[in-house]
This record gives C-alpha cells, sequence and structure tokens, in this order.
C-alpha cells in the first residue's frame, strides 16, 4: 500500500459518522481502560491476594509496583517499535502481551508467579499505550477533530480509573480476587478484534531502534522507578536506594551524551527542538505531579489528620476526582472553536490559583470548602489533559506519534510517583499536619501556574475549526 493510499484511509477514517468514529476511539480506548482499571483494582484486591496466596507485605508491594516499574520504563522503547514496525501492528503485540499476561495473573498458584505476570502485563501496557495514540493521530488527522476524540478519549480513560475501585470491589467480594484479571479477557479481545477490522495505521517509519540509547533509558527510567517506589520503605537514607538513585543519574548522563553524539538518537533531534513538544512534555510531567502527589495526600490527610474512615475518605474523594470527566467532556465540546491553546493555558491559570488557595488550610476549613476547591482544581485538569495530549500530538506530527506518545506518558508516569514521594514525605514529617496540607497545596498551585506560563509561551494556538 502507498503512502497516499494510507493518507487517503486514515483521512476517511478521521470523516466517518458519529457512530462510526465512536466505535474506533472505543477501539484505540480499550488497551487504556484495561491498563486503568487494572492498576486501580489490584489496590482493592491486596488483602486477598495476600491471604489467599501466602504472601509478605513486601512481596504484595511488588504485585502492584512491579507493573509500573516495567510499564514506565519500557515506553520509549515501545514508541520506538510503533514508529519502526507501525502502530497497528505494536498495538496488537501490546494487547496481546497484555491479556495472556491477564489470564496468567488469573490462574497463578503462589505470589512469584502472580509478581512475574504483573511485570509482563505492564510490558504489555507499554506497547499498546504510545502506539494507541500513533493511532488516534492516524484515525482523526484534522486537528479539530483529532482534538474532540482526545477529549471523548480521554474522557473514557477518566471514567474506567474512577470506577475502578468500585469494580474491583464488587468483584472481589462476589467473584474472589482472580475475577479482576479475567475481566481484561473480553475487553481484551474485543479490542483487538476491532482494531483489526476497523482500523488503519500509519506506514511504518522503518528507522532504526538504536539499541544502546533504548538501553539506557530503560536503566535509567527502572532505577529512577524503584528509587521512588521503594525509597519510602527501604529509607531514602539507605545503601539501597542511595545505590539505585546514583545509578539513575549515571544511566541519564550517559543517555544524554549519547543523544548529542549518535547519529542515531533515541529521540529525532528536530522534534526535541519543538519548543511545544518540550513544553507539552515538562507540563505533563508536572501536572501529574499535582495530581497524584495531591491525590495521595488528600487521601492521607482526610483519614490520619481529619479522622475519616478509608469508606468515608473514599467517598470524600469521590466529588473531587469525578469532575476530571467533566473537564474531558467539555475539552471536547469547545476544543473545535476555541482550539488547545487557550482552554490549556485558562484551565491551568485557574487551577494554579484554586490549589494556591487551599494552601490556607486549618483546622477550621469545613469539608465542603475543601470539596469544592478541589473540585474545581481537578475540573480544570480534566480540561488540560486531553489539551495537553493534543499540543504534544500536534508538535510531533504522524511521522513521530508513537515515540511522542512514549516520551509524554514517561514523563506523566515519572511525575506521578515523584509527586507521590515528594507530598507523601513532606506529610509525613512535619508535625503539624495541616502545615505539611498547606505546602502541598501550594506546591500544587506552582507546578499548575508554572505549567500555564509555559504553555502560554511555548504552545502554539491549534486549528480551531479543522
Amino acid at each position: 500500500m502507498t503512502t497516499t493510499q494510507h493518507t487517503d484511509a486514515a483521512t476517511t477514517a478521521g470523516r466517518g459518522t458519529g457512530g462510526a468514529e465512536l466505535v474506533r476511539l472505543l477501539a484505540l480506548a480499550a488497551g487504556f481502560v484495561m491498563a486503568t482499571l487494572d492498576a486501580t483494582v489490584v489496590n482493592v484486591a491486596g488483602p486477598g491476594i495476600q491471604s489467599r496466596l501466602d504472601m509478605d507485605l513486601s512481596a504484595l508491594v511488588w504485585v502492584v509496583d512491579g507493573y509500573t516499574l516495567t510499564f514506565a520504563s519500557l515506553l520509549l522503547l515501545a514508541g520506538s517499535l510503533a514508529d519502526r514496525y507501525g502502530a497497528k501492528t505494536v498495538y496488537a503485540w501490546g494487547m496481546t502481551v497484555f491479556v495472556v499476561a491477564s489470564l496468567a495473573c488469573g490462574t497463578a498458584p503462589n505470589g512469584t508467579v502472580l509478581v512475574v505476570a504483573r511485570l509482563v502485563q505492564g510490558a504489555g501496557a507499554a506497547l499498546f499505550m504510545p502506539a494507541s495514540l500513533g493511532l488516534l493521530v492516524a484515525t482523526f488527522p484534522e486537528p479539530g477533530r483529532r482534538a474532540r476524540m482526545l477529549g471523548i478519549w480521554t474522557a473514557i480513560v477518566s471514567t474506567a480509573s474512577g470506577l475502578g475501585p468500585v469494580v474491583g470491589g464488587v468483584l472481589v467480594d462476589t467473584l474472589g480476587w482472580r475475577s479482576i484479571f479475567w475481566l481484561n479477557l473480553p475487553v481484551g479481545v474485543v479490542g483487538f478484534v476491532l482494531t483489526a477490522r476497523l482500523i488503519t495505521g500509519p506506514r511504518p517509519a522503518r528507522g532504526a531502534v538504536a539499541p544502546l540509547g533504548h538501553l539506557l533509558g530503560i536503566a535509567a527510567l527502572a532505577l529512577l522507578c524503584f528509587t521512588l517506589v521503594q525509597g519510602p520503605e527501604y529509607g531514602w537514607g539507605s545503601a539501597a536506594i542511595v545505590g539505585t538513585a546514583v545509578g539513575c543519574l549515571l544511566c541519564a548522563v550517559l543517555f544524554v551524551v549519547r543523544e548529542r553524539t549518535s547519529a542515531a538518537p533515541v529521540m529525532p533531534r528536530q522534534l526535541l527542538r519543538h519548543p511545544a513538544f518540550a513544553a507539552a512534555n515538562v507540563i505533563g510531567f508536572l501536572l501529574n505531579f499535582g495530581l497524584f502527589g495531591g491525590a495521595f495526600m488528600l487521601g492521607l490527610f482526610l483519614q490520619q489528620v481529619r479522622g475519616a474512615s478509608p469508606f468515608t475518605a473514599g467517598l470524600q474523594l469521590l466529588p473531587m476526582m469525578i469532575v476530571i470527566l467533566l473537564g474531558n467532556l467539555l475539552f471536547a465540546r469547545i476544543a473545535a472553536r476555541a482550539g488547545t491553546r487557550r482552554p490549556l493555558i485558562v484551565a491551568l491559570a485557574v487551577a494554579g490559583t484554586g490549589a494556591a488557595l487551599l494552601g490556607t488550610v486549618s483546622p477550621g476549613t469545613p469539608y465542603w470548602l475543601l470539596a469544592v476547591g478541589m473540585a474545581v482544581v481537578n475540573f480544570c485538569v480534566g480540561v488540560v489533559v486531553p489539551a495537553m495530549t493534543a499540543a504534544s500530538m500536534e508538535a510531533a506530527g504522524r511521522e513521530h506519534a508513537g515515540l511522542a506518545g512514549a516520551t509524554l506518558n514517561a514523563n506523566r508516569q515519572v511525575g506521578a510517583l515523584v509527586g507521590v514521594a515528594v507530598m507523601g514525605t513532606v506529610t509525613t514529617a512535619l508535625d503539624d499536619r495541616y502545615q505539611g496540607a498547606a505546602l502541598c497545596f501550594l506546591a500544587m498551585g506552582l507546578v499548575y501556574l508554572l505549567s500555564g506560563a509555559l504553555a502560554w509561551r511555548y504552545v502554539r494556538a491549534g486549528r480551531a475549526g479543522a
């Protein structure tokens, strides 16, 4: 098939009817839905897994964090593979690996097998996540329509994230912990079939994969994830954590040196030099730093400071988090008229101001005021996520969509880990827990306002009506 034929097929796909577009969008969202559900429902199933498989706490931690480790560390390699072998092919690989690993998780006879299967699940998720963004760019080539589809696509994923603990609780209570992994099988099969039949992927770039660069990148990301995940358990000053932190820094320096001198870098230099692409990735890191670090801090704050039970804290967090979905949907509606730049800047400015104002939290602050303030902040975050993703994809273009999606997701994942580590440390280190919460709110406000400044300076106005 010629390049023209590929372009025509993708353009035709992007101009289909509303119902057909939604089906294609569901096919491309299936992988994200599985990965998001899996990341949240496992937390609910932890006690059941620990008792049934006779696992100690450290092994149970790796059931959750092992997935994060392989997922984050393999994203850049997966993005290069998507550009090299075709996004549709790599998406299918990832879906297959993830479904097979889910089957292994659901039938695991012991904790060791379960941990290994979770590591493989993370590898599968790393394969299909950047590939799905590359396919979305190819399927909806017009910037205006693509921005709207990104809003709906993000809303689908946000819904899965919000429903994850509920779905997990129902499944564990009625069918046992193994059922949370069986859930992936029908979702994965349906997504695989729909993608095979309805999605036309872009022509592969056939460029070099740069194995040494990817090995250094994988090592740096893996060591960073291990350091951030295990730091609270081992102690930040322990020999193991200091050693992995130094190793991460060394691999990162070698990676940068190689990228600057190699004829075949992992990241195309024209992509790194694009201001909007660099800004979108920094925004992705800062956004997840604030969002996930803030959510982790609030969970501790409501229980340890305000005296809520875990169930009550979950209910109190619900209105603060569910509004992210509403923000996603709002962006899908306004993108055609306003483009991506203005919603991105305005939403970040409001989110930063709102979070900074919550830095005045005190024992006299009522729950409703805290809930309303965080709802406003997270509603704006819901607008930012698809706007930021659209800006990154527009800057990268179809040629580098897979690698661009991988880079953005890697930065967001690392941002989430750093946010949880930093805000968790601040919250627990200070004797005055209200002071700790106030500092965390101020940090959220700072990173959101800084992100808004980056968007204002470097993100160009998208085509509104395309």
